[in-house]
């Protein structure tokens, strides 16, 4: 009696059309840097997890001032009383890690915003309800934040060989969009069961897994010969030099200005879905959820070289996308559309962050990333007093659906002026 073949010996392996092996090859994030350096791989994760725990922070400062007052427009302060020390020292702690050890800046910043998450859960539990005091403390923090950023980000070069870079930015971006989807929605259950001072004290307690991976990196002193102090005006007068960076980043301002109703999720939640602190995690936590979608399936984006011509319409995308959601009153299409306008804004970040690499020479890095990150944390903090003055004196859904349409109109401009940057070519790169 013949022996029969198995089943599984009949059946030949087919392989993998080409076609979707190479789609599939390039549309995920590389692991490689995460899997090859332990340096790398702490201070992705300390990043990651502390990310985490500032989102659940900054959710329950907005909800703790706006629950103290009823006002979007006392909400709103909030980001102006930040945006003046991430200013400052935004640019002044890029022009510090040009010139100082970037690992010792590194410990001092994230200690820093663990005392400060300390002082916010101290005041929670004692009940004070003193809402100048919780202005002053996101300012503390945000000068922390500027002073240690541009630091941590001239580190990441350092930890990778050159090859990896690409990859470790897409997952620094990754990990940047973890904490904003998963930080407000954690953060609006903990603060909608216990208060908002289980988010300071959960934010408090994830500093030490950067702390940590600070404490393990060597000696990060900045290569070369650096004689006396690196200004801050020469990084400026670089900017004001290079046109094509300038206007990717006044782009950025015109979304985050005109089109940031962070502010608004509050007073949203309450008005538009007749929720609570849940609903207002769901919607702090939509747009990263786009934004993490759009960094986790972000392979195509080496194959676009009209990269200046993507930024604008990445950031007319995220306009519209607020001004539509600004329209509707069904809780489920409202996040849809503000995870949109989030996957459109990664999709920016990655352009603009590629044409400021491609420009910036490594005795800038520093202190360009200090401008960067005024201009990405510090504009967000202008919007939210903009959408608050708006809506206190008209609606949030007309301060919503004003900021959207006003975000296309700059984007509008911006094209009309600076016709060379539509035209920008990452084969051809002029800065």
């Amino acid at each position: 009696m013949p022996t029969s073949t198995p089943i599984s010996s009949s059946v030949p392996d087919t392989p993998s059309p080409p076609w979707f092996r190479r789609v599939t090859r390039g549309a995920f994030a590389d692991l490689s840097p995460l899997r090859e350096n332990a340096d790398y791989r702490r201070v992705w994760f300390g990043q990651a997890v502390s990310s985490i725990g500032q989102q659940m922070t900054a959710v329950a400062v907005s909800v703790q001032v706006y629950d103290l007052t009823g006002s979007s427009f006392a909400t709103g302060l909030v980001g102006l009383f930040s945006l003046f020390p991430l200013i400052a020292f935004g640019l002044y702690g890029g022009a510090i890690a040009d010139t100082v050890d970037r690992r010792r800046l590194g410990l001092i910043g994230s200690a820093g915003l663990a005392a400060v998450s300390a002082v916010l859960a101290a005041q929670a539990l004692a009940g004070l309800g003193l809402v100048a005091l919780l202005y002053a403390a996101v300012a503390v923090q945000a000068g922390f934040f500027a002073l240690s950023s541009p630091a941590r980000s001239a580190m990441i070069p350092r930890l990778v060989p050159s090859h990896q870079l690409p990859a470790a930015n897409a997952l620094n971006t990754v990990s940047m969009n973890l904490g904003l989807t998963v930080g407000p929605m954690v953060g609006g259950v903990l603060i909608g069961a216990y208060g908002a001072q289980a988010a300071y004290l959960v934010d408090t307690v994830a500093f030490g897994a950067t702390l940590y991976a600070m404490w393990r990196l060597p000696s990060m002193r900045p290569l070369g010969d650096r004689r006396g102090r690196a200004s801050v005006l020469d990084g400026l007068r670089f900017l004001r030099e290079q046109p094509n960076l300038r206007t990717s980043f006044l782009a950025d301002l015109a979304a985050m200005i005109f089109g940031m109703p962070r502010a608004l999720f509050p007073a949203i939640a309450v008005t538009f879905y007749g929720g609570d602190a849940r609903t207002v995690g769901l919607l702090v936590s939509a747009p990263a959820v786009g934004a993490l979608v759009g960094a986790l399936f972000s392979g195509w984006v080496s194959r676009v070289n009209r990269q200046g011509a993507a930024v604008l319409v990445s950031v007319a995308a995220w306009g519209l996308a607020i001004a539509a959601f600004g329209l509707v009153r069904s809780l489920w299409p409202g996040l849809l559309l503000l995870a949109v306008a989030g996957c459109a804004d990664t999709v920016s970040m990655i352009f603009r962050n590629t044409m400021m690499q491609v420009a910036a020479p490594d005795e800038m890095r520093g202190r360009l990333q200090g401008i960067f990150i005024v201009v990405v944390a510090g504009g967000p903090r202008l919007g939210d007093f903009e959408s608050g003055a708006v809506a206190s004196l008209t609606s949030p859904a007309t301060s919503v659906i004003s900021g959207g349409l006003a975000c296309v109109a700059a984007i509008l401009l911006l094209a009309a002026r600076r016709p060379a940057f539509l035209r920008y070519d990452a084969r051809h790169p002029t800065p």
